[in-house]
């Protein structure tokens, strides 16, 4: 197994001490009460939603590696949550529902939350929806908008590791991307395969119904649904200069390079990326 300690879980924080001891500091946090009054922790469950947004057309994503021309960002297929939901039901883990506007397609369900007062300074216009069932799972990424997330979480548990920037050494990122190698399981690693895992260094958080975790930019994350269930991404855009330099990069760069390179080249430009992700990897931490 990985080098994990819990996540800090408090019920309440004021925003002075959440700014000193978390934000400032880029350390995660558990909430469990953040929530408590939120009309959402008492209606927002599958049903709910499939009353609310059943018909609504959604974009869902599988764990498949993008290859050939296709955008490593790209769908698999869309469909009506309630199809999808209904799929869920029956048994389907690989396909998830990603970065939904509830904003533009469901505004039904900003009637039911508020926006923390964490100091945070939280985009309004973007809180998205993150759903899959039970034992998905998510690929290890960071967030290529560099946002610090208070990820809402609804339904059953749902476990997450995460890893600092710091740690990027370890992790085998993938060049051009902002995941890891698709082929690595985190959950019971192959250090013969993969030896720089054996230094990886993060934590564990485990989320139930109504509790709110604190990402900070940046960090890496993999996460496990443990039963049917849904989050909601609220986001606050960096403001510090070098994050910001970061972010026009991850958007102007490295995804404008990699989305022209796949048109042209294809395939061999995934296979020679994979290569180099070890290579490098390797390299960097003077691993034979």
């Amino acid at each position: 197994m990985l080098k994990l300690q819990p996540v800090k879980s408090v019920e309440n924080i004021s925003k002075e001490v959440f700014i000193k001891k978390y934000k400032n500091t880029n350390k995660p946090l558990v909430i469990t009460q953040l929530t408590k009054d939120w009309p959402a922790r008492k209606k927002w469950d599958i049903d709910y939603i499939t009353k609310v947004a059943g018909e609504n057309i959604v974009p869902l994503y599988d764990s498949k590696p993008s290859t050939d021309t296709k955008h490593q960002h790209a769908p698999a297929t869309h469909m009506p949550l309630k199809s999808y939901i209904n799929l869920l039901q029956k048994g389907e883990k690989d396909l998830r529902m990603f970065f939904y506007n509830i904003l533009a397609e469901a505004p039904q369900l900003t009637k039911d939350f508020n926006y923390p007062d964490l100091g945070l300074k939280l985009f309004k216009k973007l809180p998205v929806l993150f759903l899959g069932g039970k034992n998905a799972r998510v690929q290890m990424h960071f967030d290529i908008d560099m946002a610090d997330i208070l990820l809402c979480h609804f339904g059953g548990e749902k476990r997450i590791m995460l890893f600092p920037p710091e740690q990027t050494k370890h992790i085998y990122r993938v060049p051009f991307s902002f995941s890891s190698l698709n082929t690595i399981n985190y959950e019971n690693p192959d250090y013969d395969t993969y030896p720089a895992l054996k230094n990886l260094e993060g934590r564990i958080a485990e989320l139930n119904h109504g509790d709110v975790i604190y990402i900070p930019s940046g960090y890496w994350h993999y996460i496990m649904y443990d039963d049917i269930s849904f989050s909601m991404a609220l986001r606050a855009f960096p403001r510090k200069p070098k994050t910001v330099i970061k972010l026009l990069h991850n958007l102007l760069v490295v995804r404008t390079i990699d989305g022209f390179m796949r048109k042209v080249i294809g395939q061999s430009w995934n296979e020679r990326n994979e290569k180099r992700t070890i290579t490098n990897t390797h390299k960097h931490l003077n691993i034979k």
